[in-house]
């Protein structure tokens, strides 16, 4: 019995320490340093679709013919737009998408190229990526956020009289903070449950498609061959053990070094996906480097 009851109260000492570090104030500049990086990765990634909007939103291109209705592949079909009506939705992204970024107007421009965002990948579901997709759900966090409170135009707009903050509430750091490592273990169930687990040179494979650079070419015809399946085994293991690598004070700086090297490493391996590389660089810089904080969070 007393080792149960001190189960008990070690299990909800921990769950209230967990729960006075979700509120606790975070730096601001986290916030702004999310807010600068990730809008500019989105545009730099939507860039060859913009520059081509008629073709990528209009009915001057291609559409795939709407589904049958309840088909899972198509939960929601939109119809495309007229030429004229797609170059205005491309110009509001890019519009949208840089005053986020220096903040200007913040949440009225993050709510704003969110949907946006939101629009377009509903639209195109045949290059819905993962930075089109994961950029709404950043773009919605941004604007519920005071990501433009500092260190951006809407600040210097009203810098007279007005301290400028050093801190904000907790939640609007942690949402990012927690979102990273449950993206990465989403990821990592996924691969352990297809083809990772029981073949060691998934990881070479992909250096043989499309997205093949000279760095990815050079890489596969000399790099050795068991040190892809080390790469693999290591990546699945920084991506399942997320929550932990990253929850652990001791381990995260390892992990938040590990993370941008390996990003770095997707970017120079594999061409278009550079920009998620870029996003995630962004995203770990500003949720986990330590000169950001003033805090041991």
């Amino acid at each position: 019995m007393r080792t149960l009851a001190a189960l008990v109260s070690w299990l909800g000492s921990l769950g209230s320490r967990w729960s006075a570090s979700v509120v606790e104030p975070q730096p601001i500049a986290r916030l702004a340093l999310i807010r600068c990086l990730v809008p500019l990765a989105i545009l730099a990634f939507l860039a060859t679709r913009l520059i081509h909007a008629d073709d990528w939103l209009s009915s001057a291109g291609f559409h795939p013919p709407e589904l049958a209705a309840g088909d899972w592949r198509q939960p929601l079909s939109l119809a495309p737009v007229a030429p004229l009506t797609a170059w205005l939705v491309a110009i509001a992204i890019v519009v949208t998408g840089f005053a986020t970024s220096i903040g200007l107007f913040t949440p009225f421009a993050a709510a704003a190229f969110a949907m946006l965002l939101g629009y377009t990948t509903l639209a195109d579901r045949l290059e819905a990526f993962t930075v089109s997709k994961l950029g709404t759900v950043l773009s919605i966090a941004l604007a519920l956020t005071p990501a433009g409170a500092r260190y951006s135009v809407d600040a210097w707009r009203r810098r007279s009289g007005l301290a400028r903050p050093e801190l904000c509430s907790g939640g609007n750091v942690r949402f990012f903070q927690y979102l990273v490592p449950i993206f990465y273990f989403s990821s990592g169930v996924c691969k352990a449950t297809g083809d990772w687990l029981t073949t060691p040179y998934v990881l070479w494979s992909h250096l043989h498609d499309s997205y093949q650079t000279s760095i990815s070419l050079f890489a596969a015809n000399h790099a050795p061959a068991w040190s892809w399946a080390v790469m693999q085994a290591s990546a699945l293991a920084f991506e399942l053990g997320a929550p932990l690598w990253f929850a652990w004070r001791r381990t995260r700086p390892y992990a938040l070094a590990y993370g941008i090297a390996m990003h770095t490493m997707i970017g120079l391996m594999f061409g278009p996906v550079r920009w998620f590389a870029l996003l995630m660089i962004g995203l770990l810089v500003g949720c986990y480097a330590q000169r950001l904080s003033r805090s041991r969070s």
